[in-house]
């Protein structure tokens, strides 16, 4: 056998529906605004959008909540898993279209959608100012690349569906590498660890003291 190696480029249209919410002065104002990308969980999969204002920012928002930034809320097709291509073209033609601060872009997300994040900030690192996985788990051997970003995480102790080992072991490798993670667990949750994270003021607050320097 002999070694062997090819460049090619590859390009496809890629597409999704979402959810978009715009804070109160925006277009009155001359400023740009933070971002917070917000992934469902699997149950909320389909063509519906209804269905994503189920849980955390969207049921917030519905409910009358303002929030002092942008929220998108994609909806992940039925019988699919988050793609980390989509989510980034779609931040790419949030930023193109509306008035983001791209130094403050965040993203989080429950259950699938706490896989969802953690999988897209490893891939896409220098673009998140800070991170909030909730319920989710990922690859541990990937966590480096985001050892410099802000990290609060959050799992229900009595978790049936998604361990709580699996953000643990998230944090211990983020640790190892020479992040600070923040780990918050609910001693008596189960897989509902989402409802009192966004009902938590403090957790918005935490998100958007952090920016990146270009």
């Amino acid at each position: 056998m002999h070694p062997a190696s090819f460049t090619a480029t590859v390009s496809r249209t890629v597409s999704a529906q979402y959810l978009i919410s715009l804070p109160e002065g925006y277009g009155t104002v001359d400023q740009k605004w933070p971002l917070v990308l917000f992934l469902h969980g699997a149950g909320e999969r389909g063509a519906d959008l209804e269905l994503v204002k189920k849980h955390g920012p969207p049921r917030l928002i519905a409910e009358g909540t303002k929030f002092p930034f942008i929220m998108v809320a994609p909806q992940c097709p039925e019988g699919q898993w988050w793609s980390d291509d989509v989510l980034a073209a779609l931040l790419d033609r949030i930023e193109s279209d509306y008035r983001v601060d791209t130094s403050r872009v965040y993203v989080t997300g429950l259950s699938m959608g706490g896989f969802g994040t953690w999988r897209l900030a490893t891939f896409y690192p220098g673009r998140f100012a800070a991170i909030m996985p909730i319920c989710g788990g990922g690859d541990e051997k990937l966590i480096c690349a985001i050892k410099n970003v802000p990290a609060w995480v959050f799992h229900g102790a009595k978790d049936p569906v998604v361990p709580l080992s699996e953000s643990q072991k998230m944090v211990d490798a983020l640790k190892a590498c020479g992040g600070d993670p923040k780990l918050t667990v609910y001693p008596e949750a189960g897989h509902d660890s989402w409802t009192e994270t966004y009902n938590n003021p403090e957790v918005y607050t935490w998100l958007l003291s952090h920016s990146l320097t270009h």
